[in-house]
Order: structure tokens, then C-alpha cells, then sequence
């Protein structure tokens, strides 16, 4: 242990002596570490001055149930100074993301070796520098590494060859050098990363050859090797490896023929441009996927254009330039309907080139430069832009716009403003946010895709498209995304600057920044598909930004003592604040007690005037709730809707909580709100999200509860819904199913919920299921009539038919409403989309001929589309299918649910079995046992991670339904 770790550790024991018993949760090794880390850095987040790391939190720390910290992800957050080797210390830590931290500079240290448990290393867009350590060979539960964007120099080391686990492999834009390692009898190579799925590797000064680096084995989709110094032969085994779907090999120095890869049927890009390569030009006639190919610059056998080429009706881009094309230009090439441009400069095509009146409307861009054409043909069947300067068809018409040297007229894709005032002037460092016309300090990047298969950057749709899935599954305000400056720049990678909005307030917080970074850097935000791979690099964020990012010149001593000295003071000033806050309050109750139905009851958690037992639920001041807050902020809004919003806040103990205030409109009596209190009080169980306290006090009514940080079920299969594979599903079923047959049939007397839905489903950071949001449940007092007739109240798509038809109201209207949510884990949509109610189309699809998909192949979600084959799925949507009968009576209780989902999971193969969309990742089982060991198994979505009652959330709008 080295000084600074001592030091660190006798100033820890220090403060804990200052500390009420209870509040410091974290394991001891683990502070000593994060502070040993956070003394080489400055301009690290605030919460990390004090607290607990896992009590507070601090900003960007996730924490095992045993406090031992399992995450640590600060992306994007401008921090300054170097990683410690104290990082090795946190043997526990899974998830390490300091990425977009341009201030980060130094060498990566060899310690990180130490950390077993790692699963996800992103140290992208950073400053480090050096050679990589060979030591993260020893991270055998890595699935994914980052580094790209640094400038790391030193060669590959060939321990990386270890990590089988791996899925994603980006070592792209630094300065190694040296070639690609492969395996021999006593050393590991990168051939031996059979399951990877991406080789990124582009832009640097990798030289060699690739002989013996792919394996026919190989599951790789991506290789990107462009921009380097690669010499020798492409490899054959190349040609075998048929999930490939983009191959960039071009600005190297390869050479000889191109080897068959007629057996890549899946290959939507490839680049072999700017090498030496010769022979024939390469037999694609076979890729009907192909969507852009680029051959340029290499020293091929001359020949015509091939024919073949007209058959590859999903190409949008041909790029021949300087690839020793002859003979005239085939009309047929200009009728590929996708075709977007042309480019077969520097050639020696000749004849007349003629434009057909069928020209497909696609195509922006035609260069024919450099060539010998002596003649055109209908070009007034073409009205973009054409290109034929410098050739003898040019010579007496040097004013022909045709014949003039130009750049293409292309005007890019910038997101409109039109609705907004333009005008309208925002302070130095903010922009305007096209959601709400208003000023915030926006988040900014460049994304890079590096092989996008399109090429017209005015595309409106395209972009659109983008600007939708970057606020949706960013869980963004809708329209809070801007993109400009789209191009494609000197490496042929489209460029888009890209601007984020926060969805209230002016200003992100430090965990929002670093939920949308870890988001973007570790792929677990998807852009449309025609955009393909991307990476990601941001600005540093405004708000962040330390005026010379000064860090304290105190030494440890020094804070030492000042800790002690301080929390004397603390405490001295805590118990005199105490008794003056005790005193406070008992003047105020004497005041109030006359008419406040909550003064004795709230005071002394008793009341003898036959107020409920509350059995653990607590009351809090205003104040409390206020302080914990920041004065109901913004920036700790977690969720919105009729009743009013939700915040998120950090109790005196540290316990972190969800906050429902209800606004002035929606505010019941004081005796309707405790009987609230009184039935929410009641209710106990795991799968039930917990009532911890309540407010009445300055016109206010608040109800706490436990705070889950999972997110919704909505939302997880909005962002996450790729890796939640079938078994996680069934499993959130049945936890979702427990829950609902407790209010049922164990609660005294029974509940309905009455507005079952995925947004009042949460998760934990286990995926363990919670039902939450009973604002609208109602107590079955009448059992002999099994129902109540009340005012109809639900959310459109869920609520049960009958219910509406006659107002009477019972268990089996929540057994609808989850059987909605049962369709929704099989098909991933929302119940009512694009105008299609999903009970209907499920309905009228089911074909129970079909062995395969039971007849719902177009309708469930594809990442399990492998799991509908089972005969697992085919009774889940058998048993949905009885929960949404419109009959209540054919309907099954929630306690016939329960066992059947638990059968389900039964017969189920260990792990997700058939399903390969899920199968990377580690299961939980009912107890949130398990780890993640898939990197995107470890999302934290924090923007609204409860639906309040009423929640009008970003999915699924809340009605209030009334019967005529």
C-alpha cells in the first residue's frame, strides 16, 4: 500500500468517526481507491467532495448490495489529470466509461489488469498516450473495449488475443504501429477472437500483412482497416467469414488480385479504394445487399464496366474512379432505382455517354471526368448534377455547365428552426432548443459514421430519421436534437454535429451527461441502419467548464485536520439546529392541530383518534423534502402528468427516493388523502414499489417512495430492448404477475390497480420487476360482489372493455390490462401504434398451422424472434391472449397467471437458450442474482425512471376515459 493510499484511508476513518452510524456504506478499500483516483484529477463532480460514494451517491458511482463498487462511468463530465494506478484497487468494478474527457491524459495504467471483474473499458476521445497494457489480457470478462480517439502509440499486444468474451474491439484513430498479432504456439493473436463482432482499427500506422489473422470460425461484421499501412495480399479467408457486413480495407498499400468473396451475401459496404491491387475487378454479382462499393485508385486489368453491376438494385453509391474502366457506359446503370451517385473519373470510357429518359430519380451526382467521351445523349432527362469536364466532348463547349470544373451541388440536411424566432438572442454559451423555442446549454459532439450506405447528405428523410431515434432512445424531450454540418469529410466518414437538449430546465446534470455519453459511447444507442457503424466524440460541456481547472493545493494532511475540525463543528451545529428545529415544529403542531387531520399523527407517528397503522411509513417536513430536492430543481424531475411531477432526491441518510407532488389542481381532502396513505401503507411486497413516507404541510401533498433506478418497463424495451432477451422477459412477467396476484388476493382488504401498464412497471438495476403508481387503485370492499362501480379511469390501449361498457370495476380489468403488457414483451410495440391496437393484430395473426412463429413472425420483436419457435412462447401468447378475452369471466386470476409464467420458466433452457439475441449476457435469477456480462446490460436510464400517477409518459399519453 503506498503513502497516498495510507493517507487516503486515515483520512476516511477520520471523517467516518464524524459520521453517524449507518451512513457510510461503501467498503473501505473502495473509498481509499476512488479517492486515491480523484487526488489525480480536477474538475471531477462536486458530490465527490463528501458523503458516502454508495450513500450519497456519488455522481457516476453504482454499487453492489455488499457496497462494493461495481461502476464507475464519468462521461463527458471535462475532468483534468491522469488515471491512478489506485483504479487497480476497485476489484470489484465491472463497468469503467471515462470517455469525451479530453483533459485525460497520461498513460493507461498497467493496474487495470487487476480488475477481474471488468467487463467495459471506454476511454474514447480522451488524451491518453503511450503503449496499451499488455495487462488487459487479463481481463477475461471483457466484452467491450474502447480507446479509440487517444494517442496511444507501441503495437498491438498480443494478449488482447485472450479476451474471448470480447464483442467489440476499437482501437481506431491513434498512432500504433507495428502489425497485427497472431497467434503462434506460445503466443496469443487477435485470430483468436472468434466471437468478436467488430474489428475497428482504422486510422493509424498499422503495417504488415493480415495473412492468418481471419478464420473461416469468425463471427465478424465489421472490419475496419482503413487508413493505415497494410501491405501484402487481401487474405483469402476473408472471403469465408459471411456475417461480414462492412469491409474497409481502402488507403492501404495491399497488393495482387482481390481473392472470391462471392460468399459474402451480407456485405453492404466495401472499400478497397487507394491500394495496389490488380487483376480483374472483383465478382460482386452475388451481394444483392450491396449498397456501396468503392474501388478507386487501384492498378486492375482494364476491362469494361461489368454488367453484373445493373443487377445490385440496392446500390446507392459506385465509386470507379481511376480503376482502368474502357468502353462506353451502360444506359442500364443510371435505372438502379437506389442509385444516389456515380463517380468513374480518370478512366478511359469512351462513345456517347447517353442519359435514358427512365434515369431513376435517386441520383444526385454523375462524374464522368477525366475520360474519353466524345458525345452526350438526352441529357435533358437529368436535371442534377453532371460532370464531363476534360474530355473531347468538352473541347469546343468550355461554358457548358457539364464541362466546367465544379464541386457537386449539395446543399446538407440542417435541422429547421422554423418555428422558432430565430432572433431571439441567448446568453454566451447557450443555443436555442428547437422542442420549446427556449435557451439551454445543449450537449454537443460529432458523430462519425464510418460506412453509411447512402451518399445524398440532402436527404431529408434520412436525417429526420436520426433526429428521431437520437431523442427517443436517448430519452430525450421530443425535437430536442439539432444536426448540422453534415458532411463527408477528408476520411470519407459522414460527419453530423449533433446538438442535445435537455428536457427541462436550461442545463444537464453531471448523471444525465454521463447516462447520454455512456449511451453513445458503449453502442448502445442504435441509428437507423443506413447509417452503419459510427463513433462518437464530444465537446467538452459548458456548464462544466473550470475557469483554468485549478485544483486544491491543500495537502492531505491539511484536509485531514480541516475534516475533523469540520465535523466537530458539524455536529455541534446539527444538535443546536435540532433543538431549535424540535422547537419550531412544536410551536407550529400546537397551531395546527386544531385543523390538520396529520398533526398528532405526523408528529408522533400515533393517532388515538383511529388514524391507520402505518407500519414503517414516515412522515417528512416540507422542508426535508425541499432540501433533498434542491428546491424541487429541475434538474431532479424525473417524471410528469396529471397528478403532477415526480423528483428524484437523496434523503439525510442517504437513501434515495422518488418524490410525488401533486399540483394544486389534482390535490385530494385531507381525509380522502389519508385514506390514501392508509391503503398505499398496507402494501408490502418485493415486486411492489415500497411507500417510505408522506407530506402535509404548506398546502402540499407528496408521497415518497423507494427510488428504482431501472427505469421502466417501456423504456427498457424502447432503449434496451435488444438484450433483453426471452428469459429476462419471462421473468419480468412473472415478477410483474407476483405483484398483481399480492393486491389481489393477499392485501386485506384486496386492490385493484386499476392502470396496469408497462410505464407503471419498474426495474431495478437486477431487471427485478416492480409494480408501481397506485393513484388510481381501489380497494374491493364489497366481496360478495366481487366488484365496484366506479367512474372509468385508465390509459388508452390497456383498459378493459368491459369495465368501460358497464363501470364495473374488478381484479380481472387488472388481468386485461397485464395481458396488454404480456403482448407487449412479446412484440416490443407499444399497445396502440401507428394506429394499429396491438390485442387486435395479435388476434387476427395467431395461426396455430404455423410451427415456427404461431403466425406472429411480422409482429414479434425481433430480438426473440428465435424464442417464438419454442413451445415457451407459444403458450405465453396462448395465456395473453385468455388475459385480454373480452369476457372478464373467461378470463384467468393473476394467482393462475403466476404459476403458469412460473412453469414457463421452468421448462426454459438455462441461459436464454435459443434466443441469440440475449445469449451473451448472464441471467438474474428471481433473487437479482447474477452479474451483466454483456456491456449493454448495465443502462441506467435516469430521466424517468418512475411513472407517477396519471404518468403522461413519453410513450403512452394518459386519458382519462368517461363514459357518455
Amino acid at each position: 500500500m503506498d503513502a497516498a493510499t495510507r493517507r487516503a484511508r486515515l483520512l476516511l476513518l477520520l471523517v467516518a468517526a464524524t459520521v453517524p452510524a449507518g451512513l457510510c456504506q461503501t467498503n473501505p478499500d473502495d473509498v481509499a481507491a476512488l479517492r486515491a483516483v480523484m487526488g489525480a484529477w480536477s474538475n471531477y463532480p462536486s458530490s465527490w467532495n463528501s458523503g458516502d460514494p454508495c450513500g450519497a451517491p456519488w455522481d457516476g458511482i453504482m454499487c453492489a448490495g455488499n457496497g462494493r463498487v461495481t461502476s464507475l462511468r464519468l462521461s463527458s463530465v471535462n475532468m483534468q489529470g491522469t488515471l491512478s494506478d489506485s483504479i487497480g484497487q476497485l476489484s470489484q468494478l465491472m463497468f469503467l466509461d471515462l470517455s469525451f474527457n479530453s483533459g485525460l491524459s497520461g498513460t493507461i495504467p498497467a493496474s487495470i489488469g487487476n480488475l477481474a471483474q471488468l467487463t467495459t473499458l471506454i476511454l474514447a476521445g480522451c488524451s491518453f498516450s503511450g503503449g496499451i497494457p499488455k495487462e488487459l489480457g487479463n481481463l477475461l470478462q471483457m466484452t467491450f473495449l474502447a480507446l479509440n480517439s487517444n494517442k496511444l502509440t507501441g503495437t498491438i499486444p498480443p494478449q488482447l488475443g485472450l479476451l474471448s468474451k470480447l464483442f467489440w474491439l476499437d482501437l481506431a484513430d491513434n498512432a500504433i504501429t507495428g502489425s497485427v498479432p497472431i497467434s503462434t504456439g506460445t503466443t496469443p493473436g487477435l485470430d483468436l477472437l472468434t466471437n468478436t463482432k467488430h474489428f475497428h482499427f482504422n486510422k493509424n500506422q498499422l503495417s504488415g500483412t493480415l495473412t492468418g489473422l481471419f478464420k473461416p470460425n469468425m463471427t465478424l461484421i465489421h472490419i475496419l482497416f482503413d487508413s493505415n499501412q497494410f501491405t501484402g495480399p487481401i487474405p483469402r479467408e476473408l472471403g469465408s467469414i459471411t456475417s461480414l457486413q462492412v469491409l474497409r480495407l481502402d488507403r492501404n498499400q495491399f497488393a495482387g488480385a482481390v481473392p472470391n468473396i462471392t460468399n459474402l451475401v451480407n456485405l453492404n459496404e466495401l472499400n478497397l479504394a487507394s491500394n495496389k491491387l490488380t487483376g480483374s475487378l472483383p465478382n460482386l454479382s452475388s451481394m444483392n445487399v450491396l449498397n456501396v462499393v468503392d474501388l478507386s485508385n487501384n492498378s486492375f486489368t482494364a476491362s469494361v464496366i461489368p454488367g453484373w453491376f445493373t443487377n445490385l438494385t440496392n446500390i446507392s453509391s459506385i465509386s470507379m474512379s481511376s480503376a482502368r474502366l474502357t468502353g462506353e457506359v451502360p444506359q442500364e446503370l443510371f435505372n438502379l432505382p437506389q442509385l444516389h451517385e456515380v463517380v468513374m473519373s480518370k478512366n478511359q470510357l469512351s462513345g456517347t455517354l447517353t442519359m435514358p429518359g427512365s434515369i431513376g430519380t435517386q441520383l444526385q451526382t454523375v462524374d464522368f471526368q477525366e475520360n474519353v467521351i466524345v458525345d452526350v445523349a438526352g441529357i435533358s432527362n437529368y436535371k442534377k448534377t453532371l460532370l464531363l469536364a476534360l474530355n473531347p466532348v468538352c473541347s469546343d463547349k468550355p461554358t457548358v455547365a457539364f464541362c466546367t470544373v465544379q464541386k457537386p451541388n449539395v446543399i446538407a440536411y440542417s435541422t429547421s428552426m422554423a418555428k422558432c424566432n430565430t432572433a431571439r438572442g441567448c446568453q454566451s454559451g447557450q443555443d436555442q432548443n428547437p422542442a420549446n423555442c427556449g435557451c439551454a446549454y445543449s450537449y454537443n459532439g460529432k458523430m462519425v459514421f464510418r460506412a453509411p450506405s447512402f451518399k445524398d447528405v440532402s436527404s431529408t428523410a434520412n436525417f429526420q430519421q436520426l433526429e428521431e431515434t437520437l431523442w427517443r432512445l436517448l430519452s430525450l424531450r421530443e425535437g430536442a436534437v439539432v444536426l448540422n454540418r453534415i458532411h463527408f469529410n477528408e476520411d470519407n466518414y459522414l460527419q453530423v454535429q449533433v446538438s442535445l437538449f435537455p428536457s427541462t430546465g436550461t442545463l444537464f446534470n453531471v448523471s444525465e451527461v454521463s447516462r447520454i455519453g455512456f449511451l453513445l459511447s458503449n453502442q448502445t444507442y442504435k441509428p437507423p441502419p443506413i447509417f452503419g457503424p459510427y463513433f462518437f466524440i464530444a465537446d467538452p460541456y459548458v456548464p462544466f467548464i473550470v475557469a483554468g481547472g485549478k485544483k486544491s493545493k491543500f495537502s492531505t494532511g491539511a484536509v485531514a485536520g480541516i475534516a475533523v475540525a469540520g465535523g466537530v463543528l458539524v455536529i455541534a451545529l446539527i444538535l443546536v439546529g435540532l433543538f431549535a428545529l424540535r422547537q419550531k415544529r412544536r410551536n407550529k403542531e400546537l397551531k395546527e392541530r386544531s385543523t390538520d387531520p396529520f398533526a398528532s399523527w405526523g408528529a408522533t407517528q400515533k393517532d388515538s383518534g383511529g388514524a391507520p397503522q402505518l407500519k414503517g411509513a414516515r412522515f417528512f417536513s416540507f422542508e426535508e423534502l425541499k432540501s433533498c430536492t434542491d428546491n424541487f430543481a429541475d434538474s431532479h424531475e424525473i417524471g410528469a402528468g396529471g397528478y403532477g411531477k415526480v423528483y428524484k432526491g437523496t434523503l439525510v441518510d442517504g437513501i434515495r427516493v422518488a418524490i410525488k407532488r401533486a399540483q394544486s389542481g389534482s390535490m385530494q381532502g385531507a381525509p380522502e388523502f389519508k385514506n390514501e396513505i392508509e391503503l398505499l401503507s398496507r402494501v408490502h411486497h418485493r415486486n411492489l414499489v415500497s411507500l417510505i413516507g408522506f407530506c402535509f404541510q404548506q398546502g402540499e401533498q407528496m408521497l415518497v417512495y423507494e427510488f428504482v433506478a431501472g427505469g421502466t418497463l417501456r423504456e427498457n424495451l424502447v432503449v434496451r430492448g435488444t438484450y433483453l432477451g426471452w428469459k429476462k422477459r419471462l421473468r419480468i412477467a412473472l415478477g410483474s404477475a407476483r405483484g398483481l396476484a399480492y393486491l389481489h388476493e393477499l392485501a386485506d382488504p384486496p386492490i385493484i390497480h386499476r392502470d396496469i401498464k408497462s410505464t407503471n412497471i419498474l426495474l431495478d438495476e437486477n431487471l427485478k420487476a416492480k409494480v408501481a403508481d397506485f393513484g388510481l387503485s381501489k380497494l374491493v370492499a364489497d366481496t360478495e360482489k366481487g366488484h365496484v362501480s366506479t367512474q372509468v379511469k385508465g390509459t388508452l390501449g390497456y383498459l378493459d372493455p368491459e369495465y368501460y361498457m358497464t363501470q364495473q370495476l374488478s381484479e380481472k380489468s387488472d388481468v386485461y390490462s397485464f395481458g396488454v403488457v404480456m403482448l407487449e414483451l412479446v412484440s416490443g410495440r407499444q399497445p396502440i401504434e401507428k394506429g394499429k391496437y396491438v390485442v387486435r393484430e395479435v388476434r387476427q395473426a395467431i395461426d396455430p398451422a404455423d410451427r415456427d412463429y404461431y403466425g406472429l413472425r411480422a409482429i414479434v420483436d425481433p430480438a426473440i424472434r428465435d424464442a417464438a419457435r419454442t413451445p415457451g412462447f407459444r403458450r405465453f401468447v396462448q395465456l395473453a391472449m385468455q388475459c385480454v378475452d373480452e369476457s372478464a369471466a373467461a378470463r384467468p386470476t393473476m394467482g393462475t397467471v403466476v404459476k403458469e409464467v412460473e412453469a414457463m420458466l421452468l421448462n426454459e433452457p438455462d441461459g436464454e437458450g435459443s434466443n441469440s439475441a440475449g445469449s451473451s449476457a448472464t441471467e438474474f435469477d428471481g433473487a437479482g442474482r447474477g452479474a451483466p456480462s454483456h456491456p449493454y446490460s448495465d443502462v441506467e436510464i435516469t430521466r424517468s425512471s418512475y411513472g407517477g400517477a396519471g404518468d403522461a409518459s413519453d410513450y403512452m399519453p394518459y386519458f382519462e376515459v368517461k363514459p357518455k
